[in-house]
Formats: C-alpha cells, sequence, structure tokens
C-alpha cells in the first residue's frame, strides 16, 4: 500500500480523501493557497505545504508547486481529487515521470475521453449507444447548421473539451443555433483553450442518470451501480441520490454492462463516471461523457454498496486487490446526496462571507463532508461548494425522511446558502414521486 499521499486539492475533497488515508495509516500531505490556510484539511493533514496566492492558475493547478511539494514531504503518490488537475493528462503524465504513483487513470485514457468527439466515437466503436450528432467537429457555422439539419432540432452545441455543465447551449432552430454556436466557440477558447464545438440531438424532457465504474489493477472493469442526478441547476449537479428510481433491474443490467464496455475500450484503471442521458418514456439511454475522475457524488455509492472508494482508488494504485467480491457486488438501500453550496436559493448565484454559524446535523444514516467549519471565510476565488449532506435508508421513503430531518437541523449563518433550496425540494410532489427530469429545478422557479 501507499504510504504517503499528497493531496493535489482543497476543501471537502482534500478532508474526505485525507480521513481515509488516515485511517488506512498512509501519511497525508496536503498543499493549499493562502486563502485556505485556515480550512479544516489543512490542519487535519499529517503535514501541509503553502503553495500560492488565492488564484488556482498560481496554487491549485500550479503543477511546478505541487510536485516541489510533493518533493519536499517525500510523498510516494499523488491524489488529484475532482476539478483543478484531475482530468489533465499532462500532469499526470509528469506526476508518474517524476518517480511518483499517480492515484486515477491513465494518462491515455484521460485523453481518449477528454475530448467529446473523440469519446462519443470511441463509444460508438464499443457498442455504448450514443445520441445522434457529430463524428467530427463542427468547423464553422455553416458545418454546425447542416448537421444540426441531418439531426433535426432542438440541438445541442457542446464544446468538445468541456465538462462539468459547462460550454452547452441548446438551439430550438437556426437562428439560435447561430447565437449559440458563436458563444459555445467563444466560451471553449476562453475556458478550455479549444474552440472545437460539437452538435447532438437536444432531448427537452430527459433524465440524467450515471454509472460508477472501477478499473481494478488486474485489468477488469467492474460498475458499482447507478445514480440519479437529474436536479440540477445551469447543467451542474445539485442532488444525487442510488439507485434511480426510474431505473428497472433490466435497465439497470443494460446500462451496467454498457458502462463496462465503456472502461475497457480504454484500459480504464481507477474510479471513473460513465454519465448517460435517459429517456423515461422509451428507456433508451444515450452515452454523454466519461469522468476520468472520483466525482463529487461518490458517497452515494458508497453506502448502497459498502465500499469506500477513496480506499479502492489508492489500492488499485497500489496494485492491490480491492476489498470486495467483484463477482458479488449487492446493492442495499437508498442514498441521496444534496450539494451544500454558498449561493442564494433562488436564482443560485455565490455568496461568499464569513460563516458566522456551522451546525452540521448527526443521526443514523447521516453523514456530513464538508470542507469549512465556524470561523472560516468562503472566498470567491473558488466553487461554491460548502458541503455534501448525504443520508441513506433501507428504502427510498427512509431516506428522504431523514433528508427532511437533516435539513432542518442544517444550521449556517454568514454566506448565502442553498440549504432552503432543499427544504422546497424535498416538498416537491414530482421530486417526491422520483418521476422527475432534468428540468425539475426550472419548473420549480
Amino acid at each position: 500500500m501507499i504510504e504517503s499521499l499528497l493531496v493535489a486539492n482543497r476543501g471537502e475533497i482534500a478532508r474526505r480523501i485525507i480521513r481515509t488515508a488516515k485511517r488506512l495509516g498512509i501519511r497525508a500531505i496536503a498543499v493549499h493557497s493562502e486563502a485556505d490556510a485556515d480550512l479544516p484539511f489543512v490542519a487535519e493533514a499529517d503535514e501541509a505545504v503553502l503553495i500560492g496566492p488565492p488564484n488556482p492558475a498560481l496554487s491549485y493547478r500550479n503543477t511546478e508547486a505541487i510536485l516541489a511539494a510533493a518533493k519536499k514531504t517525500g510523498a510516494q503518490a499523488i491524489h488529484p481529487g475532482y476539478g483543478f488537475l484531475s482530468e489533465n493528462a499532462d500532469f499526470a503524465r509528469t506526476v508518474e515521470a517524476s518517480g511518483l504513483i499517480w492515484v486515477g487513470p491513465g494518462a491515455d485514457a484521460i485523453t481518449a475521453m477528454g475530448d467529446k468527439i473523440n469519446a462519443r466515437n470511441l463509444m460508438a466503436a464499443a457498442g455504448v449507444p450514443v445520441a445522434p450528432g457529430t463524428t467530427d467537429p463542427a468547423a464553422d457555422l455553416g458545418a454546425a447548421v447542416t448537421a444540426a439539419a441531418e439531426i433535426g432540432y432542438p440541438v445541442m452545441v457542446k464544446a468538445a473539451a468541456g465538462g462539468g455543465g459547462m460550454g452547452m447551449g441548446v438551439a430550438a432552430d437556426e437562428a439560435a443555433l447561430r447565437t449559440e454556436y458563436d458563444k459555445v466557440r467563444a466560451f471553449a477558447e476562453r475556458m478550455f483553450g479549444d474552440g472545437s464545438v460539437l452538435i447532438e440531438r437536444y432531448f427537452p424532457r430527459v433524465r440524467h442518470v450515471e454509472v460508477q465504474i472501477l478499473g481494478l489493477a488486474d485489468g477488469r472493469v467492474v460498475a458499482l451501480g447507478e445514480r440519479e442526478c437529474s436536479v440540477q441547476r445551469r447543467n451542474q449537479k445539485l442532488v444525487e441520490e442510488s439507485p434511480s428510481p426510474a431505473v428497472s433491474p433490466e435497465l439497470r443490467s443494460r446500462l451496467l454492462a454498457a458502462a463496462v464496455r465503456a472502461g475497457e475500450a480504454v484500459d480504464y484503471r481507477n474510479a471513473g463516471t460513465v454519465e448517460c442521458l435517459l429517456e423515461p418514456e422509451t428507456n433508451e439511454f444515450f452515452f454523454l461523457e466519461m469522468n476520468t475522475r472520483l466525482q463529487v457524488e461518490h458517497p452515494v455509492t458508497e453506502y448502497v454498496y459498502g465500499v469506500d472508494l477513496v480506499e479502492e482508488q489508492l489500492r488499485v494504485a497500489s496494485g492491490l486487490a480491492p476489498t470486495f467480491d467483484p463477482d458479488a457486488l449487492t446493492p442495499r438501500g437508498h442514498a441521496i446526496e444534496m450539494r451544500i453550496n454558498a449561493e442564494d436559493p433562488k436564482r443560485f448565484l455565490p455568496g461568499p462571507g464569513v460563516i458566522r454559524t456551522w451546525v452540521e446535523p448527526t443521526g443514523e444514516g447521516v453523514r456530513v463532508d464538508s470542507g469549512y467549519t465556524d470561523g472560516n471565510t468562503v472566498t470567491p476565488f473558488y466553487d461554491s461548494l460548502l458541503a455534501k449532506l448525504i443520508v441513506s435508508g433501507a428504502t427510498r421513503d427512509e431516506a428522504l425522511d431523514r433528508a427532511k430531518a437533516a435539513v432542518a437541523a442544517f444550521q449556517i449563518e454568514g454566506p448565502k446558502n442553498n440549504v432552503p433550496f432543499f427544504a422546497e425540494l424535498l416538498t416537491n410532489d414530482e421530486f417526491l414521486s422520483g418521476a422527475y427530469d432534468t428540468g425539475i429545478v426550472s419548473r420549480m422557479r
């Protein structure tokens, strides 16, 4: 097993990785910016290194500073968490070239799945269903107009190098396409350094369902069930649950088999997620993208399958067998995760500030993965995620009851936060029925 681990991230995910590392007797090393010096993950690490100012480009995305910290502390491995450098193939290669262990998939898999058009084509060749769309980038507006006419409106205009719900637009007709194409292309060039755009069919009423995969050290790829991720704002997730209320045993079998084929197609190792769109009326699903990292919502899978996914990541990176029997994976119960963000609960606009009160809920089936506590300052430099509230139960109804009680008990004063939104959602008939789709938040607003 790895003996020392540098966590190249911040906030709740750094704290969560550090917790598992220390439980396993692994020396946990944190890196942090000047803005994060007082956050819990820094204090809880065995060692912490300041790597730069608040600007992520000069700290958490600064590969030279992170590698220098690894060398200074004698770290044996680097875990990138999610975001920042987690899906940067060049960083993964540099880490391994430096003689360190990369706790994540191989750089070739990251590269293969990082471009949405290349990923679509690979998946189609592997027999994974993909939505109708372009097989090459739409080189210019004329090519986009032609492709959309063949696919049929409405269409989704997407940055080929995008991710996390960023770089996407919907066009209901050619006039809208002309506007969205230029907008997405400019955004993609600015954010990702790659203006490539793809066009694919847009489904107005659709569910977002994903499958957790794990590429084992022996070369096998296994699927640990699906997660429902349809409660979203601006194409970014707010709530995840497992299992999905929309997935039957027959559909689950097809969905998980497709996800395993997706992983096998790129010789996948370590944790990853195959994201799909599910059309609820027909039970057709289509490959959306693969996230070549640990997902924010991994705790719901941990509850349902009784595994620690960070521990499994570390075991794969160490060349060890998993803690579970890959041939006897059995889901139990139901879990729901709510992303507690520093944003107002109506328009979801960021609201940084000093935390004056922070009281986390407790009780059976309640878990809080937090990045902050009393007295901490939520700065505008990073993602607005404060914590993840995860609840579990023997049934969905029991999990929902525990969610209502936990949301009511969660007290945050200071920065704006979306806890009141979850209180509203948990009384929404559409959500409670389980028959919701990605438009639920817009219908609530």
